[in-house]
């Protein structure tokens, strides 16, 4: 494995390959990176939210009687 600029060891064929696709795209390498880890970042928050959705979706009876229970309660109320 060969130790590139960036500091990480890849090997020269994937270095090489990601070279050539930053060239297709005409992005420098950091830049190509840069955008790989992008889009990586927001598949994962896309994941997240699609999970914290079901989690809802799922549990909804939970906090909808909860949210009921605390209306019919009587005295103070916080803000």
């Amino acid at each position: 494995m060969a130790k590139t600029q960036l500091g990480a060891r890849v090997d020269e064929d994937v270095a090489e390959l990601a070279k050539k696709r930053a060239a297709d795209l005409g992005l420098s390498i950091g830049d190509y990176l840069a955008r790989l880890v992008q889009d990586d970042a927001s598949g994962l928050r896309a994941r997240a939210v699609d999970a914290a959705a079901r989690f809802l979706a799922e549990h909804q009876t939970v906090f909808d009687e909860a949210e009921n229970s605390r209306q019919t309660t009587r005295g103070a109320h916080a803000a």
